[in-house]
């Protein structure tokens, strides 16, 4: 496996698990909101678990879309105003 795809998956794992950390649930609970946001994280926490697979099994193209969707839905949620993330640094695009 080349060293640049080896590296930018082991980058965007760490940036999809350090994005889910820092990401919280902005919308009171219990509103339709909250439930948009609930489902955004799952899906994040899920394309996170899938690139891991992909990982192990020696699929590394896989395991970094993998990682690369599931940032992509919390990117989104936060810019919809579905979690507040921190402004500054190099998590999320808002």
């Amino acid at each position: 496996m080349p060293a640049e795809l080896r590296e930018k998956t082991d980058r965007y794992e760490g940036l999809l698990a350090e994005a889910l950390d820092a990401a919280e649930v902005a919308p009171p609970e219990g509103t339709p909101m909250a439930d948009a946001a609930a489902e955004c994280e799952e899906m994040a926490r899920s394309y996170l678990e899938d690139g891991r697979h992909f990982r192990e099994n020696e699929d590394p193209v896989n395991a970094l879309a993998s990682f690369s969707y599931g940032h992509a839905w919390l990117d989104a949620g936060a810019r919809i105003g579905l979690f507040d993330v921190p402004e500054e640094g190099h998590l999320f695009t808002v």
